[in-house]
């Protein structure tokens, strides 16, 4: 049986493992591309989780050659992601309405910390319907770097007010787990793709299937 970690805090990521919203981006990013006259496969956009969206430019440039035009490409997956969600809405992942209402209950305090974009991050959990349950959040636009890189963890433990030691962080990517290994806070996987673990000790990580195994394994 797997140890109960000890903690005093919880930071979730949002894309992902709060909202299911990898699968608008994708599908609004490949919608994009073959408009543009770009194809590629699944695998290759999963590659994508949990990265900040310049390094997900960045990687369509050096796929698609200096041509590529990004303003574009920018401009219709927009509107394409906002086609798919105005039709669609935005889900809000199994297991997380119970988890927070057992971090509630046990008044354990808890943070998003998200790659996405101040912006970004409000307008979806305001659509999902969820902004009220959320007090506490860190975007990208607060910190000097995201994710891989520690700053959003560092900066939603203070926003805690605890030690980042004390804080459990679950994330849906390797990118976020390695971002919080590197913060040295405990790390959570819930993976929605089994892919790329570069950057990540999986000796150092609980890993769970979905959020209900990983209510079951904390409380």
């Amino acid at each position: 049986m797997i140890k109960r970690p000890e903690f005093s805090a919880v930071i979730l990521d949002l894309d992902g493992l709060v909202l299911d919203t990898e699968k608008t981006y994708r599908i609004a990013w490949c919608s994009a591309l073959e408009t543009m006259g770009y194809s590629f496969s699944q695998n290759f956009y999963q590659r994508l989780s949990g990265l900040q969206y310049e390094s997900i430019e960045r990687i369509f440039l050096d796929q698609c050659g200096t041509d590529f035009d990004v303003a574009l490409f920018r401009k219709i997956s927009t509107e394409q992601w906002h086609d798919y969600v105005d039709a669609e809405g935005l889900a809000v992942k199994p297991g997380v309405f119970d988890l927070l209402a057992a971090l509630i209950e046990r008044q354990i305090p808890y943070c998003l910390a998200t790659n996405s974009l101040s912006e970004n991050a409000e307008r979806n959990i305001d659509i999902a319907g969820i902004a009220h349950l959320f007090p506490n959040k860190v975007t990208r636009d607060q910190v000097k770097r995201g994710k891989p890189a520690p700053d959003i963890f560092l900066l939603a433990a203070r926003v805690l007010g605890l030690p980042v030691g004390q804080c459990l962080a679950i994330e849906d990517s390797a990118v976020g787990v390695e971002a919080a290994q590197v913060a040295g806070a405990i790390p959570v996987w819930v993976p929605e793709f089994y892919l790329s673990q570069a950057g990540v000790d999986l000796e150092k990580v609980y890993l769970c299937n979905d959020l209900m195994e990983l209510e079951q394994l904390l409380f």
